[in-house]
Parts: structure tokens; C-alpha cells; sequence
């Protein structure tokens, strides 16, 4: 889903939440309540994974730039004994 879904199912949720409310009916409030926490637990997933897969590419761009610098600096010890 999307993050215009979550919104929309969260709102949604907090309406019918409200109208369960205000009409007594316990089970459209927990309705409500189940499809607001379900939206806010997928937003919270989606952040979270983001947030791995930006982890996880800072880390293989640092492990590529940490194997670029050994390579060059074999290379240089290289030119050093060929000396």
C-alpha cells in the first residue's frame, strides 16, 4: 500500500471510530480503532524499511570506497618494490 492508503485508511478508521462512538456501537468503534492502528503500523514498517534500505546503501558505498582505497594503495606498494 501506499502512503496515500495508510492516510486514508487511518482517517477512515477515525471515523468510524467516532461514529461508533457517538452511535454506541462497539463494534464500528473497534473497527475504527483496528484500521487506524493497522495504517499507523504499516507507516511505521514502510519507515523503518526505508530507513534499512538507506542504512544498507550508505554501508555498501562505504565497504566499495574502503576496497577502492586498499586497491590503490596496493597498487602504490606495488610501484614502490618495482622501484
Amino acid at each position: 500500500m501506499s502512503d496515500i492508503d495508510d492516510t486514508v485508511d487511518k482517517a477512515t478508521g477515525k471515523v468510524k471510530e467516532a461514529a461508533g462512538k457517538a452511535t454506541r456501537d462497539k463494534d464500528l468503534e473497534a473497527q475504527g480503532k483496528l484500521q487506524a492502528a493497522e495504517a499507523s503500523a504499516r507507516e511505521t514498517i514502510d519507515r523503518a524499511t526505508e530507513g534499512i534500505r538507506d542504512t544498507a546503501g550508505d554501508a555498501a558505498a562505504t565497504a566499495r570506497a574502503v576496497a577502492d582505497r586498499a586497491k590503490q594503495a596496493l597498487h602504490r606498494e606495488d610501484s614502490d618494490t618495482d622501484k
